[in-house]
């Protein structure tokens, strides 16, 4: 495949996790642990989102995520082109630092 003809995909992970016992502390901990470790930016709280390239990589981490949902709460994904990640506008009343930076995401082929 020429570099021209790939295709990035921007997938998000969106979930709402209880954490009112120490074990549901745990989980919603590792979840957003293996989120991190899987190669996701934290972009809010619940908010987590990667680039992959192409539709088969990005079906490689939603088996991923699937495979390391905790046992209670809401996960959901959403996969957007790299074009339509481009066009999300950032509104904020204050910027933190990695907010003033957009993003340079770094992909090794």
């Amino acid at each position: 495949m020429k570099s021209e003809e790939v295709r990035f995909v921007w997938m998000f992970v969106f979930f709402d996790l209880p954490v009112g016992t120490k074990a549901e502390r745990r989980w919603a901990t590792k979840f957003r642990n293996f989120l991190k470790d899987d190669g996701f930016m934290m972009l809010q709280w619940s908010v987590y989102a990667r680039v992959c390239r192409g539709d088969d990589a990005a079906g490689k981490h939603d088996r991923r995520v699937t495979k390391n949902l905790p046992p209670r709460g809401s996960v959901r994904t959403l996969q957007v082109t790299d074009r339509q990640y481009a066009r999300m506008k950032l509104m904020l009343c204050e910027a933190t630092f990695s907010e003033k930076k957009a993003p340079q995401q770094l992909v090794l082929l």
